[in-house]
């Protein structure tokens, strides 16, 4: 995988696609509906137990971060086919077309305390990804009508939206998923 982050321990990228199917876009909305209550049932990241080990234990469970890059891989998967990025139904444990990496961390290089309050830390970032998200609905229709008339995801579009699901997966990876204590960097890409 390509790192683009500059060595962050999150990566995603989302091959661009040549073409996209007409229906399933017309659909999406219908088709998407057994993946949105599959991902409404899995939580995507439990960080509260992980925090609390962090603080009292110092440890990262491998079974533990496992489960967790596996849930945001699945979440990327059903976002990216929302979003329109990809025609491929989210699988529950195939890569498919969209490619997430988590480094697994060394929890004694965590800082121990550090987890109790990363989530307020990230609260800048918060901001930004609610106008992001603001922005990638109106970028998900003007694609929607783009890719009903020509078949294809305008790349400007498309870059767009994998860099704003970029961003939002580094604040992740801080806040939440706590494997780094590394603050997210403010920009896209």
């Amino acid at each position: 995988m390509q790192r683009t982050d500059d060595g962050y321990p999150a990566r995603l990228d989302i091959e661009y696609p040549q073409s996209l199917d007409r229906i399933s876009t017309l659909l999406r909305p219908i088709l998407a509906i057994p993946a949105i209550i599959l991902l409404s049932v899995i939580p995507p990241a439990l960080c509260t137990p992980v925090a609390l080990m962090l603080v009292f234990r110092q440890k990262y469970p491998r079974w533990w971060f496992d489960f967790n890059l596996e849930a945001v891989r699945f979440q990327n998967r059903v976002y990216a086919y929302l979003n329109l990025m990809t025609d491929e139904y989210p699988s529950t444990d195939e890569e498919q077309s969209v490619k997430l990496d988590l480094d697994y961390p060394d929890a004694a290089q965590l800082n121990r305390w550090l987890p109790l309050v990363k989530w307020l830390l990230a609260l800048p970032h918060y901001i930004v990804i609610w106008v992001l998200v603001v922005l990638q609905n109106i970028v998900v229709l003007l694609a929607w009508l783009a890719i009903l008339f020509t078949g294809q995801y305008p790349r400007p579009l498309f870059t767009f939206m994998l860099n704003a699901e970029r961003w939002t997966l580094r604040v992740e990876a801080y806040a939440f998923l706590l494997i780094t204590d590394r603050y997210p960097p403010f920009r896209l890409g």
